[in-house]
């Protein structure tokens, strides 16, 4: 009994076959564009035909030669075969599109562009940017071309603080390729060096192959230092200039890039230091600013020594004045007082007839009979000159009133 498929599966089964033939996942194709459609999605959709039958294409919007396209317009075109399985419409997937006539060069440098940017080896993602001041520059070139000579003359000039290598290669013909690959992976190899330049002068498309192989665009990748592609003039581009972390025009502007000017240095320098000197003026004014207001304040918190000193002077006289009086004062006492003293002084009581008797055995001044007794000697003191005697006899006749309580 027969199998009946559904339409569905007839179709899925279709593309499964063209998703896994080899052939027809890596095809170039020549045709004359017509039903050349553009709709808001930005996509190009478009048939390719010759002289007895035609295929649908798509060219997704990003993809490289969609300006090529037109009406009319003979082509080549690569991509995929494919089918869309809700129509059942057999159709080409284009990734590129190139004018008819391209050469063979042409087309296997696009087919390998296709095969590197979808491994990421383009992504901007992972470029680095270049030092800013390096001090050791690789210069993966010819040792004997004008190109080496162009660079060492603009980094003299530039920046001669910089030390230059250079790992020689051959730029062009058949071995090329390898050398250029082996003289980048060996600059890995090389202490300190903080940029690489891969250079060659303008050429051909022949003279510049070398620099489309993979093997340069896969060493130019795995370097751990960055990389500036100079290859060729501004209008050439390369897939070592697509790989690399900057693309210089040209080996001199490439030069240019690596290092800093010298006088746009000194420039800066120059503004710098003009600056902190003026920061240094501001600061300097800022700080006699706040010096004098401190200034300002202690002159208004520290007292007038002068009018101190005039009044301490006034003190000072007033002191001795009234030390001087007070002198008087005490001198008139004491003359008062030795006055006083003076009438009570024995001296006098002797210059007005009175006498002083005095124990001489005691060394007493007698004042009462009863301190004595017969035969006592005594020394009596007169207003002029002194008796000895002896008592003889005692008397208790009172001859001075006692004292009253």
């Amino acid at each position: 009994m027969a199998v009946i498929y559904e339409v569905s599966q007839i179709t899925s089964y279709l593309k499964e076959i063209l998703d896994y033939d080899d052939l027809l996942n890596d095809l170039w194709v020549l045709g004359e564009v017509s039903n050349l459609r553009r709709p808001g999605s930005g996509h190009s959709y478009f048939t390719l035909r010759d002289s007895r039958n035609s295929i649908r294409c798509v060219l997704f919007r990003n993809s490289r030669g969609a300006g090529h396209l037109g009406d009319g317009v003979a082509v080549v075109a690569h991509g995929r075969m494919s089918i869309y399985e809700v129509r059942g419409d057999l159709q080409l997937i284009a990734d590129v599109i190139q004018p008819e006539g391209v050469g063979e060069l042409q087309m296997r440098l696009e087919r390998l562009k296709l095969q590197l940017e979808r491994e990421g080896l383009f992504d901007q993602s992972r470029k680095r940017s270049l030092p800013q001041y390096p001090k050791r520059v690789a210069v993966v070139t010819s040792p004997t071309g004008s190109v080496w000579h162009d660079i060492q003359t603009v980094i003299a000039r530039r920046y001669p603080l910089v030390e230059l290598l250079i790992a020689p290669a051959v730029v062009q013909g058949d071995r090329a390729a390898q050398t250029i690959a082996e003289a980048v992976l060996a600059v890995q190899n090389e202490p300190e060096v903080d940029a690489l330049i891969v250079a060659r002068g303008g050429g051909s498309l022949e003279d510049l192959w070398p620099f489309n192989e993979e093997v340069v665009a896969r060493a130019v990748f795995a370097s751990r230092v960055p990389v500036v592609s100079a290859v060729g003039h501004e209008t050439d581009t390369t897939i070592c200039d697509l790989v690399a972390d900057v693309r210089a025009p040209t080996p001199s502007a490439a030069a240019e890039m690596v290092v800093p000017d010298r006088a746009d240095l000194s420039m800066r320098l120059f503004a710098a230091e003009q600056g902190m000197d003026a920061a240094f003026r501001r600061l300097l004014q800022r700080s006699a600013d706040r010096v004098g207001v401190l200034r300002s304040r202690a002159d208004r918190a520290t007292p007038d020594i002068e009018q101190l000193r005039i009044r301490i002077d006034d003190r000072l006289n007033l002191a001795r004045t009234n030390s001087a009086h007070r002198i008087e004062m005490a001198r008139a006492e004491i003359g008062r007082l030795s006055a006083s003293l003076g009438t009570l002084s024995p001296h006098d009581t002797l210059r007005r007839g009175y006498s002083i008797a005095v124990d001489r055995d005691s060394g007493k001044v007698v004042t009462d009979t009863s301190e004595l007794r017969r035969g006592a000697r005594l020394d009596i003191t007169l207003k002029r000159g002194m008796i000895g005697s002896v008592v003889e006899s005692v008397s208790s006749s009172p001859s001075v009133p006692p004292e009253e309580d």
